[in-house]
């Protein structure tokens, strides 16, 4: 009975920090909407309230480390439980970075507002571009509640749009500083601003692959597709 009660609370302490993941994942999936929002819209607003929105983020990574160190000192967890609190810590480090990227395109928003540079630079580009990191980091939190392999596995294969989608933006941006030198200094910041939303599929790309370690305890980092489809099955 008491080794019940110990399993039942244990339970209920992964149930609670994976809990706590999925709420620092809807803040970040807050922080780029907002981001891509002020990007099309040139909205200095929207681009404030993502660098507000930074800091809770910041202070929920440190809230679940805090409970992920405790549980693992306290449970000494194995197998399968030792991978999902390896996976929530890796998982919400993650997290954390795409916030950092959704507070560096406001920023990057913010200094092109108030450089004045021409509206008629392709903005609009990136805003597809965006929409994509930001439904493939709604599919992986989606994928990491459910622990669905299949889920991870499309994740990653659909990261690849995203990387395509950055090469061609590049090409457009090197047209446009060709053809007017005047756009360069705002053209670069777009450049960062794409790199930005790159990064933050390659985020959700890393969740997906604790997803795989988690249920099939293959560790798929800088594996090939092949390899990838091998170990889910």
């Amino acid at each position: 009975m008491p080794d019940k009660h110990l399993s039942t609370q244990f339970d209920s302490e992964l149930t609670s920090v994976s809990s706590q993941v999925m709420e620092m994942g809807g803040l970040v999936e807050s922080q780029i909407l907002r981001a891509i929002h002020a990007l099309s819209h040139f909205d200095v607003e929207a681009a404030d309230e993502v660098a507000v929105k930074e800091a809770s983020v910041n202070a929920m990574e440190i809230e679940i480390d805090r409970d992920l160190s405790s549980i693992i000192a306290r449970r000494q967890p194995t197998a399968r439980d030792l991978r999902l609190l390896i996976a929530i810590s890796k998982t919400t480090a993650n997290l954390e970075r795409v916030g950092d990227e959704a507070a560096k395109i406001a920023r990057m928003v913010r200094s092109i507002i108030e450089s004045g540079a021409p509206r008629s630079l392709p903005s609009m580009e990136l805003r597809y571009a965006g929409d994509l990191a930001s439904g493939l980091l709604n599919k992986a939190l989606d994928a990491f509640a459910r622990l669905d392999v299949n889920a991870a596995l499309s994740i990653l294969k659909e990261d690849d749009q995203i990387d395509k989608e950055f090469d061609s933006f590049v090409r457009i941006l090197i047209t446009y500083m060709m053809e007017d030198p005047r756009t360069i200094s705002a053209s670069l910041d777009l450049l960062f601003l794409a790199k930005a939303i790159e990064r933050i599929g390659d985020h959700a790309k890393n969740i997906a692959e604790f997803i795989i370690y988690i249920v099939k305890g293959e560790d798929v980092r800088h594996s090939s597709m092949a390899q990838v489809e091998q170990a889910i099955q």
